[in-house]
């Protein structure tokens, strides 16, 4: 389909005579997602030859209601304008704009041009203007046909879009700017009262495997009589991390987020057995009671993993294997038994008789849940139920396995239920791996980034641009046109509240990540892969160069246990590998100290966590962007407390490069008074020497990294 690119000077002035850029005021005002009911002034500068300019827009989110709207112009030269009152309530509102233009007119590319016959002019066409893909402040496209924003329908040619959100979304002030930290409880630390024989007695299924030596490689063919079920344990507990919390302080953690800790048959745990109570390998419910009271005294917050949609066939709920006492929903539609957990599963009859019921993604040992069960609703959100048990016991909220499986109304009443039992500090993480703005799924539009469900979501998609420009797979510009995307399509509470990560238990880690493996599933080669040691130094400052931009950037900043000391692993379970304590080598003690030192950075300043943002500098190689406070406050109008700004610079080319702060950054009117973190050529000394004495030129060596603190 053709399109029309068009131009724009530095002050974002129309020189192509056809332009709207949804990220200058010049455009739109105020800048992106807007709270139900407020107003958007949008501005489009079309040809002046234009007649039939028209506003077009859709909005709604389970069903639409498509409008248009006249445009007038408000200077006589192609300039046009709405004033554009939002939906009274949430939404997703997509917009583009409608004109004709004649058919031989000189500014339009030949493709877009029609003919006259013989004296007769040529006839107008119509023509829509959409958003661009990736382009500068925003700016958009001109189109031969509509947008198309419909749930099934390829979403090109492209739309403009306001998220609306509920005018009341407040979250968590904890999560706002966090310094995270993630752990697969079985594989950080075994406590100091280890002992392989408990361990092997606490639990007698056939098809677990226990091991003994903590630096083990992780199994992956399991008992032969069994197959690979992800049962093989090494004895990590609750109080083996109550143990490494001043571990975890000196790297500025104040959120912990536990992958599940709930009884189940795996070491995964994703096969929740019992909701209520702590998985005994872990030390039990009264392990989860001290360590929240341990990381209560160091300002530490709580976050569980809590898995919803589907349970464990290996559970007292489902009981398939009859291993837990009472009458689970297995038994109940097999041999037509009572049991209060009949109706949470959908159950069938097989050809052949057997036994069929919904299972999440096929898999027979995770049974799906029927969220909409009230019964299960109630053991959910009622009193002494999961939420209530959990904020009580020291939770401040959840991360939701698989929230895109989740019924819109569940996570909603989630949200509301742990406001409730929180004073309203609670926080819903949702894992949605796309574009939580305008995600579809199940036949519809959710309702993710509105306010009313989730106070954030974990960050693949900031992951995803950060790998692809590390790896060198997009420039620098381009990636930041997709963040400011996302800044524009998020509301400002839940972005300073995003789990950016770079790492998980569901990808390969960062180092494996870009080293850019071949994608295979063969658990061998996975198994074997290794950073090249001819590479290992510019991977490693890669690495680090990924969290140093994570810890600058806007919202939380997860690390995944054991990311700090550069560990590899491919995929599950290679990325689920044991912390290596008492085993560092020097380099893995170098990164340790520098990402104690840029988390000291974020904890120290406020405008790391709270503070406006500002691009700088995105091109080629070099990225460059500063948070900073006005006046003393942040984005949210709070005082705030350290440095009146920090200017964070990368270089992830092979060669150096030089960056003059005096042109990019004189506006701020700030004087520079250190460098931190800074992986460059020149002495720190002569580098602030420099700056203070009027140059402000700052080298950075190539795959280097340089904080600049005012």
């Amino acid at each position: 389909m053709p399109s029309l690119k068009t131009q724009n000077d530095s002050k974002g002035l129309n020189r192509a005579r056809c332009i709207h850029a949804s990220r200058l005021p010049e455009y739109r005002l105020p800048f992106g997602a807007r709270p139900a009911g407020s107003y958007v002034e949008i501005f489009f500068d079309c040809f002046k030859e234009a007649t039939n300019v028209t506003f077009c827009y859709t909005y709604g989110l389970y069903s639409f209601s498509y409008h248009e709207e006249p445009m007038y112009s408000v200077s006589g030269l192609g300039r046009y304008h709405v004033n554009l009152m939002l939906p009274s309530e949430p939404s997703i509102l997509f917009y583009w704009f409608r004109f004709n233009v004649p058919g031989d007119l000189e500014d339009l590319q030949e493709e877009f041009k029609v003919s006259g016959e013989d004296d007769n002019p040529a006839p107008d066409i119509t023509l829509y203007y959409g958003a661009g893909m990736d382009t500068k402040d925003g700016e958009g496209t001109i189109y031969t046909c509509p947008p198309r924003v419909g749930v099934d329908e390829d979403k090109y040619p492209f739309a403009f879009q306001i998220t609306v959100y509920n005018k009341d979304f407040k979250t968590p002030g904890f999560l706002k700017g966090a310094m995270m930290y993630q752990i697969f409880p079985d594989r950080f630390a075994r406590d100091h009262s280890f002992s392989y024989e408990r361990l092997t007695g606490t639990d007698a299924r056939q098809e677990r495997i226990y091991h003994e030596d903590w630096y083990e490689d992780v199994d992956t063919k399991g008992k032969p009589e069994t197959g690979y079920l992800a049962c093989d344990f090494y004895g990590g507990s609750l109080k083996g991390i109550e143990e490494k919390l001043d571990y975890l302080k000196e790297l500025g953690i104040n959120v912990l987020y536990l992958n599940p800790i709930f009884e189940a048959r795996s070491s995964h745990r994703y096969d929740t057995a019992d909701y209520l109570n702590v998985d005994p390998i872990l030390g039990g419910t009264a392990a989860f009671m001290s360590l929240a009271d341990a990381c209560k005294e160091r300002g530490i917050k709580i976050v569980l993993d809590g898995v919803f949609s589907h349970t464990g066939a290996d559970s007292k709920y489902f009981n398939k294997f009859d291993r837990y006492e009472g009458v689970g929903a297995y038994k109940a539609f097999n041999e037509g038994e009572e049991s209060r957990y009949r109706s949470w599963y959908n159950f069938f009859r097989n050809e052949d008789g057997s036994v069929g019921y919904d299972s999440w993604w096929g898999f027979p040992d995770l049974p799906n849940i029927n969220e909409d069960d009230l019964s299960y609703r109630n053991f959910i959100f009622g009193k002494d139920g999961v939420v209530d048990t959990w904020t009580s016991r020291g939770s401040a909220g959840f991360r939701l396995d698989v929230s895109d499986e989740l019924p819109d109304s569940f996570i909603r009443q989630m949200r509301q239920t742990v406001k409730e039992k929180t004073n309203g500090e609670g926080a819903v993480i949702g894992e949605v791996w796309e574009d939580a703005s305008n995600k579809c799924s199940y036949g519809s539009y959710r309702d993710f980034m509105l306010g009313n469900t989730h106070d954030s979501v974990m960050g693949y998609t900031f992951r995803h641009i950060i790998l692809d420009f590390l790896c060198g797979y997009i420039d620098a510009d381009i990636a930041d046109s997709r963040l400011e995307g996302f800044r524009e399509r998020y509301p400002k509470e839940a972005y300073y509240a995003m789990m950016n990560l770079v790492s998980s238990h569901d990808v390969p880690r960062i180092m494996t990540a870009l080293s850019r493996p071949e994608d295979t599933d063969d658990r061998d080669v996975q198994r074997g892969f290794k950073v090249d040691k001819k590479y290992y130094d510019i991977i490693s400052s890669l690495s680090k160069m990924a969290f140093a931009f994570q810890t600058g950037y806007i919202g939380a900043s997860c690390i995944y246990y054991g990311d700090e000391v550069l560990m590899e692993g491919y995929k599950d379970p290679f990325n689920r590998r044991t912390y290596p304590w008492n085993r560092l080598d020097q380099r893995q003690q170098d990164a340790l100290a520098y990402f104690r030192r840029i988390a000291r950075l974020r904890t120290e300043n406020a405008c790391l966590r709270t503070g406006y943002y500002k691009t700088l500098m995105a091109g080629g190689g070099s990225f460059a962007f500063v948070r900073y406070l006005k006046e003393g406050r942040d984005a949210f109008g709070n005082e705030a407390s350290g440095s009146r700004a920090v200017v964070f610079i990368m270089n992830r080319s092979d060669k150096p490069v030089h960056v003059d702060l005096t042109e990019r950054y004189g506006s701020f009117d700030c004087v520079p008074s250190e460098i931190n973190g800074g992986i460059h050529p020149l002495s720190e000394q002569f580098i602030l020497g420099g700056i203070l004495g009027g140059t402000r030129q700052i080298g950075i060596k190539p795959f280097g990294t340089v904080f600049v603190v005012y």
